[in-house]
């Protein structure tokens, strides 16, 4: 102790001392004014900590990031909660959500995230659905008003928006061949390909599809002869995947039953449609995983849109998330489903009957409109989730 005393030891001592207290308040005043919850400035190692942790990889390389908009970088950049931490988040600090594939494509992505903020944004819908069908997804939020049609005129009321084709005035036709429902409803008559090109005349398939009994063999099932598999009053909410402009939806909603539509708009304002006719629409595409929780849904539909043009990895995950969204005893509708040759039996229905649903039906037809000699067929089938895991 007494060396601490001596002259020279005690000067050392006093600049040490000051060193240390110099430090810790440096230290102290950087913390607060750049880490503050209340800061618009992340702290730096903020995305990078978590990162590893999650599998996300949040770059500090210039070269990166300077490629990518600012009002991109502002929206997905780590942001810490204004009271610290937050036992729901187990965290500090929030990462919005949104799909990493948006950065592969900093071209498109800079077009759709300029505009001025609080501002209008740009006409960019058929860019916007182009960057979510690669991947981006969910889009990244942006700040600024989507146009609207300039006369709007209200849907019409329930139930006969059902049945009826809205007002031209309820939608933004600018990204569409079609300006009009009546060009829509039409160009089943044009050669090329649309995307469900008749579905649009509500006079025509869609007045009759679904609602007729089934013969018992084929791949053409009713409604009701579905819902016959369970106790009335059982089937109460579900989804169907790729469902056009929702006339399934509209059959379950007259039986009282609560159906969400996903939907794209390829060429034709689908959602739009949809939500004129009084069913709620959700805008993802088939790679999104199902935002819905676990072991919540009554029946899960789907025709056409799940065939042999998905990759088989990607089939895959679907089907499995068909099998987690569905209540212990909910229904897998799977409705038409187009393959070709010995595909079904040799590569989809091993595919199938490796998630552990059990078959309530299980019909193929021949799809014949083409030849038979292209070997093209059906597969419809009923399948149930367990009642009790079987794992």
């Amino acid at each position: 102790m007494d060396q601490f005393l001596k002259p020279g030891s005690l000067s050392k001592t006093l600049l040490f001392l000051f060193l240390l207290f110099s430090t810790n308040l440096l230290t102290f005043f950087i913390s607060i004014t750049l880490y503050s919850p209340c800061s618009l400035n992340p702290p730096p190692d903020a995305a990078n900590s978590d990162a590893e942790e999650d599998d996300v990889q949040v770059s500090d390389d210039p070269q990166t990031t300077s490629d990518l908009p600012p009002e991109f970088l502002a929206f997905t950049s780590a942001q810490l909660l204004p009271f610290g931490y937050n036992s729901n988040f187990d965290s500090d600090t929030i990462f919005p959500p949104v799909g990493r594939p948006c950065t592969l494509f900093p071209d498109e992505l800079r077009s759709f995230m300029s505009y001025k903020v609080n501002g209008s944004c740009p006409d960019d819908e058929l860019l916007a659905q182009k960057l979510l069908l690669r991947g981006c997804e969910p889009l990244p939020r942006r700040r600024c008003h989507p146009a609207a049609p300039p006369e709007y005129a209200e849907p019409y009321p329930l139930p006969a928006s059902l049945w009826t084709s809205p007002p031209d005035s309820s939608v933004v036709w600018t990204s569409y061949t079609c300006k009009n429902y009546t060009c829509l409803i039409h160009r089943k008559k044009n050669k090329g390909f649309d995307d469900c090109k008749d579905c649009f005349d509500l006079e025509g398939r869609e007045k009759t599809r679904w609602a007729q009994p089934g013969t018992g063999s084929g791949p053409d099932f009713s409604i009701d002869d579905v819902l016959a598999v369970k106790s009335p009053g059982t089937i109460r909410i579900g989804l169907d995947i790729g469902g056009g402009v929702a006339t399934f939806a509209v059959r379950m909603r007259e039986r009282n039953i609560t159906i969400i539509t996903t939907s794209m708009n390829l060429n034709g304002p689908f959602n739009s449609f949809i939500a004129s006719r009084g069913v709620v629409p959700m805008y993802i595409s088939i790679s999104q995983r199902l935002p819905f929780f676990d072991n919540t849904l009554d029946i899960v539909h789907s025709m056409h849109v799940l065939s042999n043009w998905i990759p088989t990895t990607l089939l895959h995950f679907l089907f499995f998330d068909v099998y987690r969204v569905l209540r212990p005893g909910g229904l897998f509708w799977l409705d038409h489903f187009f393959c070709v040759g010995d595909q079904l039996e040799e590569v989809y229905a091993p595919i199938i009957n490796s998630i552990g649903f059990e078959k309530v039906k299980w019909e193929v037809g021949r799809k014949l409109d083409r030849g038979p000699e292209l070997r093209e067929m059906y597969l419809s089938a009923l399948l149930e989730k367990p009642l009790k895991n079987s794992w």
